[in-house]
This record gives structure tokens, C-alpha cells and sequence, in this order.
């Protein structure tokens, strides 16, 4: 690594900041928005279903770890996700949901879905401004159009990331509270001992490099389709 700069360091992370806030902000968002379509407003009443990242962000997970991260990749060069991060949990009462098992699915699934689809959104974008020119192999790494193209590509790769990562049937990931509405009430004694010690078993899998080994493929994948 050459010499460091502080004015690169700083803007990168003032970027990837902002890009991590809002798809965070927009998954949190997505669950609070289907949820109160199914009757429940609990997350709207706190306000929830906004952009506004600050009733989305959990100061340890939302702030600090992603600053730590973003520093370990930008210093050491590092791939994947080095640490685990989160925002607020939106909270929901399935009391209140009609349609229960259809309420399960769909809110679980609208934080991906939103994240996939500002990807695909944005990519397209991307292309556009590739085909008309405002975007070039050189532009895109100096120049007035180097931090905009950062801000799309950063974007897409996080949104891709964040929805792959939650897609994992791990509490207190989503895709575990959707896997629930398709397994029998047998489960839910597994399903309660993984929600106790869920956040402890996804720490320890990405130190080992398990998580990576799992989200990598398909985040690879998504990626190639979209670019």
C-alpha cells in the first residue's frame, strides 16, 4: 500500500457512509411499510417507515462497526464482510397481522427486496451513463465523475450484499423468521434455541470464514447479472 490520504480515506468513507445508511435506512424502511399493510402499525406509530436513517441507526451497529470495517478493507485490503453489521430492528406485533403466514414471508422478505431492487435500479443507471458517455474507464477513477460513479458502484454492492446477507435462514436474520412460515410447529424449539444464541453463532461463522464461503456465490452471481 502506498502512502496514506487522508482526503481519499475521509471521502471514501464519507461515501460508503452514506451509501450504507441509506440501504440500511430502505431495508428497515421495507419492513416497517409491509408490515403496516398487514394491519400492524407498531413500526409506522415509531416512525419507522421513513428514509431517515436516524431512527433506523443502532449506534454500535449502523455507526461504529461499519466505520471499523470500512477501515480494515481500506488499510489492509481486505474482501467480503469483515464484520457483521445491523441496523435498529424494526419492531412488529404478528398479533396484528392478518394473514399470518403470508404477513411472515412478505415482511421478512421487503428489506431484500427493497435492497435488490435499488441495486438493479441503480445498475441500470450506471449503464445508461456508461452508454451515453458520461461515464469512461478514465473519468470513472479521476475527475468530477470519480465520486459519482464511487457513490453508484458502492450502492449496488452493498444493497447486494445486505439482501444476500439477510437471505441466510440464521436468526435473527430474515431469512430465518421467512423460513419459519414453511416448516412445521415441530421446529420452533430449534428455531427458539437459534434465536438465543443467533447473534453469538454469526460471529463466530465469519470469523471462521463461513459466512463469507456462503455469501460470496450468490452476491458474485447477482452481481455479474446486474453489471
Amino acid at each position: 500500500m502506498g502512502s496514506f490520504d487522508p482526503a481519499d480515506f475521509l471521502a471514501s468513507l464519507i461515501i460508503y457512509m452514506v451509501v450504507w445508511l441509506f440501504a440500511v435506512s430502505a431495508h428497515e424502511a421495507a419492513h416497517a411499510w409491509a408490515s403496516y399493510k398487514f394491519d400492524d402499525d407498531t413500526a409506522y406509530m415509531l416512525g419507522r417507515v421513513t428514509l431517515n436513517p436516524i431512527p433506523h441507526i443502532d449506534v454500535i451497529g449502523t455507526l461504529i462497526l461499519p466505520i471499523i470495517g470500512f477501515a480494515v478493507g481500506y488499510f489492509q485490503g481486505a474482501s467480503g464482510i469483515p464484520l457483521i453489521m445491523w441496523g435498529k430492528p424494526t419492531p412488529v406485533n404478528p398479533l396484528k397481522w392478518r394473514n399470518k403466514d403470508v404477513a411472515n414471508v412478505c415482511v421478512s422478505l421487503a428489506g431484500i427486496f427493497v435492497n435488490l431492487l435499488i441495486a438493479t435500479i441503480v445498475s441500470v443507471i450506471i449503464k445508461i451513463l456508461i452508454a451515453y458517455g458520461v461515464l469512461t474507464a478514465e473519468n470513472i477513477r479521476s475527475g468530477i465523475t470519480a465520486p459519482l460513479f464511487s457513490l453508484l458502484y458502492a450502492t449496488v454492492i452493498l444493497n447486494v450484499g445486505l439482501a444476500v446477507f439477510n437471505l441466510l435462514p440464521l436468526p435473527p436474520l430474515d431469512g430465518s423468521k421467512a423460513l419459519q412460515s414453511f416448516l412445521p410447529s415441530s421446529f420452533e424449539p430449534v428455531f427458539d434455541l437459534l434465536e438465543t444464541y443467533g447473534f453469538l453463532i454469526l460471529i463466530v461463522l465469519a470469523q471462521m470464514g463461513i459466512i463469507s464461503f456462503l455469501v460470496m456465490p450468490l452476491r458474485n452471481l447477482i452481481l455479474s447479472l446486474l453489471f
